[in-house]
């Protein structure tokens, strides 16, 4: 009998927690999270109370782990003061890969231990929640967690990151966007408009094949091919699977050889097939951070990325591969549905997007507090002392429009894009997936017909499912 999508789900997370305990020393308490009471240990007095994130100071992502020792953590425990609580938080760093990350996470929680409150990525949500690591918030929290005031400035879009089958787990902890970047320089000098917004595949490919006119130009980059790695799948694969109407993972399973799938691969085989983008970039090792040097030099007219291109590699100060002229040569679009009205949701333009989350650990002895600290963490005044001198796109819209007001591109993407944005299926079998996808397009590119890709991929897909029970077809 094959499993169902549950019970793979639960033994692959399963799977790589018993390969951690089985790497320890003292595997500790095999007890599970502890029963939900949400008023567990609320009258105290003195509260203890841990946070952990793969962060370090002086390390990994050292920015917030500097926020939440030298801001959260002091004004928390000023606050809880100041309602007659003697709080005691301590920060538990991190700094390690982000498998390792997660293994040791979901370690802690099996075994009833853990932080209080536990950043994990959004694409992990679904995955600790089906392994009964996560509960639900509410139920965790009780009544305070839906009457929080900030849910209201946080968009429903973002909101999707730390949410699984329509529960809230945790408080997101900002997102991102996909965008099309483009030059407007050789755009001028291809005959084509400087400000431009794509309605449709054919208008990309038929700008693409403008750009190709031009010396020393590759039209567009799309990620694609197993070196670029989840970059293939969310900057590519994922916003033109949207824009073909459908999503990787529905109620009917997930995208087998489907009509949509056959027209994201048909599309790249338009742009390599067609002459327009490089294929031996795709293949390269360093083949992404090499697409961004090569925009940086005039010599890329399309991109595919997220704003993260904006704000990191293109930055004129701090950027990668800064270009001091970006304001003024730098355009960008929305990624546009194959055809007006055809994409998911009957949306004429998509995007994807990604993030972290925080939630609270069910086995915390303390969930009214732990959520009054969650709380403090997201609010306008914490999220604000996070940014300081930085713009990127948080959890909040009213600190958004604050940060925001002097980055027009940031608020493009704020304001435009995160509204119609999509998530990864947050399910343990996902990485997997998304590799049978990355190889899809790398045969495309290297001449294998969409068709015959697709029928592949399905081959492959049945094999990681152990089975064809969650695969749609047609």
């Amino acid at each position: 009998m094959t499993p169902s999508r549950t019970s793979r789900s639960l033994l692959a997370l399963g799977t790589v927690t018993a390969i951690a305990l089985a790497g320890c020393a003292d595997g500790g308490s095999m007890g599970g999270t502890a029963p939900a009471d949400p008023q567990r240990g609320a009258g105290a007095e003195t509260v203890t109370l841990t946070i952990t994130g793969n962060s370090a100071q002086g390390g990994k992502n050292a920015r917030d782990a500097d926020w939440i020792v030298d801001h959260v953590i002091p004004r928390f425990t000023e606050q809880m003061a100041a309602q007659g609580v003697q709080a005691t938080v301590t920060f538990v760093p991190s700094g390690v890969d982000d498998e390792q990350y997660k293994t040791r996470q979901s370690l802690d929680m099996r075994s009833g231990a853990g932080a209080d409150i536990v950043s994990l990525d959004g694409i992990w949500v679904g995955e600790f929640a089906q392994a009964g690591y996560l509960r639900p918030l509410e139920e965790v929290v009780g009544p305070a967690a839906a009457g929080w005031e900030g849910w209201a400035q946080v968009p429903d879009a973002v909101e999707q990151l730390a949410t699984f089958d329509g529960q809230r787990y945790g408080i997101p902890d900002g997102s991102d966007g996909r965008v099309i970047f483009y030059n407007k320089e050789l755009f001028a000098r291809a005959g084509l408009p400087t400000e431009w917004q794509p309605a449709s595949w054919q208008e990309i490919l038929d700008a693409g094949r403008a750009l190709a006119q031009l010396p020393d130009v590759d039209a567009i980059q799309l990620n694609a091919g197993t070196a670029m790695g989840e970059a293939t799948t969310m900057q590519g694969v994922l916003p033109l699977l949207a824009g073909a109407g459908a999503a990787l993972h529905g109620e009917g399973g997930w995208q087998g050889d489907t009509a949509a799938v056959r027209d994201v691969l048909g599309f790249y085989g338009a742009v390599y097939g067609g002459g327009l983008g490089d294929p031996l970039l795709q293949q390269e090792a360093q083949g992404r951070d090499k697409s961004f040097q090569e925009f940086a030099a005039g010599r890329v007219g399309m991109l595919f990325e997220s704003d993260y291109f904006w704000r990191s590699v293109v930055h004129p100060e701090v950027g990668i591969a800064p270009m001091a002229d970006r304001d003024e040569v730098v355009g960008y679009a929305k990624i546009p549905a194959q055809g007006p009205g055809t994409g998911v949701n009957g949306q004429d333009f998509v995007s994807m997007s990604g993030g972290s989350m925080n939630a609270i650990n069910p086995n915390t002895q303390y969930p009214q507090q732990a959520w009054e600290l969650l709380a403090f963490m997201n609010s306008a005044d914490a999220v604000r002392a996070r940014l300081g001198d930085s713009a990127r796109i948080t959890q909040r819209a009213d600190v958004n429009a604050e940060a925001l007001a002097t980055d027009p591109m940031l608020s493009f993407v704020a304001e435009q894009v995160l509204p119609l944005t999509g998530y990864r299926p947050g399910l343990a079998v996902y990485p997997q997936v998304s590799k049978a996808l990355q190889e899809a397009t790398a045969a495309v590119v290297a001449g294998t017909p969409p068709e015959q890709a697709a029928q592949d991929y399905r081959t492959a897909l049945e094999g990681v499912l152990g089975g064809a029970d969650d695969i749609t077809t047609g």
